[in-house]
């Protein structure tokens, strides 16, 4: 019983120590934030934070939260504090002062899992494996040189979609263009990094399936992320399970394909129009790369090319063509344009395209009204910083709403109508430079495969505009056509787009 006293007379005094350094240190920690000039925030439930603020469209909720509370707006979800900003001002100082501090992206669950430990490029951590990853895929997967390469491949891809339409037009069918505008862009963009196509019979399709089971993942709401100490109820309610199974059929799928272009390579079998998946073999065979890439860095950075490129054109794609339908002086001004253009030739070439300075503001009022990624890919402090009046802390998640920026009244007239003559002999581009426009994003963290998509949309669309007239359907109106959205990795058209086309030629 002696010692036992002894043991508490010894234990007291230590643990007193220790609550008063913890009490200390959590006190110290509060005064310090107390004292921070932290952006304004709307109030909070306990737990769940801003949660339940965000709603199904977010960009929109956050919008709203936005025009009440100002520019730059603290929102606690779950665990994560997150900074929204809302103003062309602030994405400004951001980029031109503070890029660095804010080109971080924070972990996730379904991304870690996905991506092989985020060793992509859109969500790797900012650092020397992302800047050498970004560096060989600029200059060598996306560059304009390389992108004109491949001409050839949306050439091929377009010519069998618009043989496909001219059959149901031939019959007086109406069609699912949503659905065939998504195949389209699997099919150029599958073709470009593995010369394999989406339709294909041979298992391609169900890579395809695959694909957008993986987009949706990336987008799901994991309980993990938002509340690391319940991350035991992802396994309980399936979520991680379900990563992991749609892991291990991308896993195979994308080492078959590595391996295939490796036997092509040893056996001297190397096509001459080379894929970027032959391309990144390539320069890791021959020393070109500054760091060794493991077989999960190639898939990962393969991966990312594919699923870059897809959502972004077809979306964008199906937007366009619906606000056509919707403003018909428009539709009519664009393909009076593309028509006069192309005259009677029986093919579009990129010489065509490259005078049709209307269609390209067409293209750029979708993507301002429209933006693929509305809140672009999350960010994260990687440092404490001023922004504004504000103090942002280090380890804040960063949502940028270009979704809110280009509706802006301040910088857009009649910002909610479609009017692509606000681009006409103006300088405004979305390369990054101006901050009111920003659909592929800016900084560091600026879409590499913007040329890619925008060379896709434009051939597309010329195409689509050129062979072709365009109704709704028999009982549906231009008037009443729902524009309403569904939000995922990208802001699709939540009643997908169905049109009767009428050949023109």
């Amino acid at each position: 019983m002696e010692l036992n006293v002894a043991k508490l007379c010894n234990i007291g005094p230590l643990f007193l120590s220790l609550i008063l350094v913890v009490s200390l240190v959590i006190w110290l920690n509060l005064a310090q934030r107390k004292k921070l000039n932290l952006p304004p925030s709307p109030p909070k439930l306990p737990i769940i934070g801003n949660i339940h603020q965000l709603g199904k469209l977010p960009h929109r909720s956050l919008g709203d939260l936005s025009r009440k509370y100002g520019s730059l707006l603290l929102l606690q979800l779950g665990h994560n504090p997150t900074l929204v900003v809302s103003s062309a001002e602030m994405a400004r100082e951001i980029i031109k002062n503070h890029d660095i501090v804010f080109s971080n992206r924070p972990s996730t669950t379904a991304a870690n899992i996905l991506l092989y430990g985020c060793s992509d490029i859109a969500f790797a951590p900012y650092g020397e494996y992302w800047r050498q990853v970004r560096k060989v895929c600029v200059l060598e997967l996306l560059s304009v040189r390389r992108v004109h390469s491949f001409q050839f491949v949306r050439d091929e891809e377009v010519e069998l979609v618009i043989n496909k339409i001219r059959r149901a037009s031939v019959k007086g069918e109406s069609i699912n263009l949503a659905e065939m505008l998504m195949a389209l862009a699997y099919n150029i963009v599958s073709r470009c990094t593995v010369s394999r196509k989406f339709e294909e019979e041979d298992g391609n399709s169900k890579f395809g399936q695959l694909a957008r089971r993986l987009l949706g993942l990336l987008m799901s709401f994991c309980i993990g992320d938002m509340f690391p100490y319940l991350r035991w109820l992802d396994l309980l309610t399936g979520f991680i399970p379900r990563v992991k199974a749609v892991n291990r059929e991308i896993d195979a799928f994308f080492d078959q394909i590595i391996e295939k272009h490796r036997a092509l390579k040893s056996h001297d079998e190397v096509p001459k129009r080379k894929d970027f998946a032959s391309i990144i073999l390539q320069l890791q065979e021959d020393g070109l790369l500054e760091m060794d890439l493991t077989q999960d860095n190639l898939k990962a950075i393969i991966l990312d090319m594919f699923l870059g490129g897809t959502d972004t054109s077809a979306t964008t794609e199906e937007w366009l063509m619906a606000e056509l339908l919707k403003n018909p002086n428009v539709m009519k001004k664009v393909q009076e344009e593309v028509r006069n253009v192309v005259g009677k030739k029986s093919k579009i070439d990129v010489n065509d395209i490259n005078k049709m300075e209307y269609l390209k503001c067409v293209i750029k009022e979708t993507l301002r009204l429209h933006p693929v990624a509305p809140l672009l890919i999350p960010r994260q402090t990687t440092a404490s910083v001023k922004l504004g009046s504000y103090d942002i802390p280090s380890n804040v998640r960063v949502l940028i709403n270009v979704w809110a920026i280009q509706r802006d009244p301040n910088w857009w007239e009649k910002p909610e109508e479609f009017i692509p003559e606000r681009f006409e002999n103006s300088p405004v581009d979305f390369k990054g430079q101006d901050f009111q426009f920003l659909p592929f994003g800016c900084g560091r963290r600026i879409c590499p495969g913007m040329q890619f998509a925008v060379a896709s949309i434009e051939n597309v669309v010329a195409n689509l505009l050129y062979w072709f007239d365009w109704k709704l359907p028999a009982g549906e109106n231009a008037e009443n056509l729902d524009m309403s959205e569904v939000y995922g990795l990208t802001v699709n058209k939540k009643v997908p787009l169905s049109l009767l086309p009428i050949s023109h030629l």
